[in-house]
């Protein structure tokens, strides 16, 4: 455990940013290594994995439900020196993990053909993205365990372990993909099929390596089977601070729906354009959303030992190396975007669209900073509903106006970022007087002042009674 209510607050912040961002890269090279050695089987093969991945962007969403609600309240525990409510916290987080990956397990089984049918074109990509799913769920599953560990780990101020895990992990899938994928060295090639066994065994592997890693050197949580018996007071306080950053995902996933639509009328090399645009433009947020990240713990930390000065400095010099770092990629966005789009596609409408789409959605990358580290100061503070009233207000906003435009004589595809502009720079303007507000409520003048909210005492089981 590290302890995040001492010493320098940009220290801490530079830190652990590093280790999350390779974390983050790790797990895009996954996704890309599928679809790489995939692309050997045919058109309607990558057409079918593509579409098969979305379901991972909803999976992702009730992940980040147990990994927000778990470093939150563990973060706060550790501030306040409760050792016993950062273990009862973990414990019944991997208990919820369990039962949400169980019903990733069931819904899969049940529902891949049917979701695969709604969103592909043809027989022979639905049988590629269903019998893909169906492998790949596990894996799926599998990520609530390892998104509660990692969470766990983040909130005491430890990073690196879930880096070196996930990047252990990225080497096994690169390494068992042309194996089960190609049939290299054994001459049984299960084409899509082991595309989605190859990354279910890799997180197969990053779960025991974690495990291992609790069991014998973390000391400050860890796995209790004696408090694996179901709290709901606990599932409650996960779940109240969790839930609102789930709902954000399916807000985001809602927007960019938004977008397609309004691009279809422009042709297939628009909607080409934006998504290697959106792809650029997630590499290079990265950065600013590890800083943003990293600073959530701390001021989880802060907030729970009471040091209300310290929860406001960590938000400020949040801000200032996420401005630094988001004005840097703004320039270069707007002076050379060729630089960070590369050679994507070889079609020049799909180019200058992407090019278009990130000189004009780069200007919103200092917001963009500004919302990220609003987000995570409110995680840290336990109370998410803002983010999600800032970005339903953003998607209301935007949908609205643009889906209308849409219908208008004239319209152009410049109207579509002119308001991403505007849409953007609003939400980040309402998660700074949000969360100046939840300051002026949370954190009280004396640096001794605040009462996180207090856990509830468990009671020990009876002996004898089942556990």
């Amino acid at each position: 455990m590290k302890d995040l209510t001492r010493g320098s607050i940009v220290s801490h912040i530079l830190t652990m940013a590093p280790p999350i961002v390779v974390g983050m890269i790790t797990i895009m090279i996954c996704q890309l290594v599928d679809l790489y050695f995939v692309g050997g089987l045919g058109e309607a093969a990558v057409a079918g994995v593509a579409a098969a991945g979305n379901a991972g962007f909803l999976i992702n969403g009730l992940m980040q439900v147990l990994g927000v609600g778990t470093v939150s309240l563990i973060a706060q525990a550790v501030g306040r020196k409760d050792r016993s409510d950062a273990n009862s916290v973990f414990n019944q987080g991997i208990v919820l993990s369990v039962l949400f990956g169980l019903v990733t397990l069931v819904a899969g089984a049940l529902l891949s053909r049917h979701y695969v049918r709604a969103i592909a074109a043809d027989a022979d990509t639905i049988e590629a993205g269903t019998t893909y799913l169906l492998w790949f769920m596990p894996a799926l599953a599998m990520q609530f365990i390892t998104q509660v560990m990692g969470s766990a780990l983040r909130a005491t101020g430890v990073v690196r372990p879930t880096m070196l895990v996930q990047a252990l992990a990225v080497i096994i899938n690169i390494a068992l993909a042309p194996v089960l994928i190609a049939g290299w060295g054994t001459g049984h090639a299960l084409g899509v099929a082991g595309a989605g066994l190859a990354s279910s065994i890799a997180v197969l592997m990053a779960v025991l390596m974690l495990f291992v890693y609790f069991r014998r050197l973390e000391r400050y949580v860890g796995f209790d089977p004696r408090q694996w018996r179901p709290r709901l007071d606990q599932w409650k306080r996960i779940l109240n601070v969790g839930l609102p950053a789930g709902g954000e995902f399916a807000i985001i996933f809602a927007w960019m729906g938004v977008i397609y639509y309004v691009l279809r009328d422009f042709g297939p090399g628009a909607q080409a354009g934006f998504g290697i645009g959106t792809r650029v433009l997630g590499l290079i947020q990265m950065p600013a959303l590890a800083v943003a990240l990293a600073a959530g713990p701390i001021a989880g930390q802060n907030f729970g030992a009471g040091n209300a000065g310290r929860v406001r400095e960590t938000f400020i010099k949040a801000v200032a190396i996420v401005t630094i770092v988001m004005g840097a990629f703004t320039v270069l966005a707007q002076c050379k975007p060729e630089w960070l789009l590369g050679n994507f596609s070889s079609d020049r409408e799909t180019m200058g669209v992407a090019a278009m789409f990130l000189q004009f959605v780069s200007l919103n990358l200092v917001a963009q900073g500004l919302v990220f580290t609003c987000n995570s100061m409110f995680q840290g503070l336990g109370n998410t509903r803002p983010v999600l009233l800032s970005s339903a207000t953003r998607l209301v906003t935007y949908a609205v106006p643009v889906i209308w435009l849409s219908t208008r004589p004239g319209f152009r595809i410049e109207y579509v970022w002119y308001l991403s502009i505007a849409t953007t720079t609003l939400q980040a303007a309402l998660s700074l007087w949000l969360l100046r507000r939840e300051f002026g409520k949370r954190l009280a003048p004396s640096a001794r002042a605040i009462t996180p909210e207090p856990a509830e005492p468990e009671v020990a089981p009876s002996a004898g009674a089942s556990v």
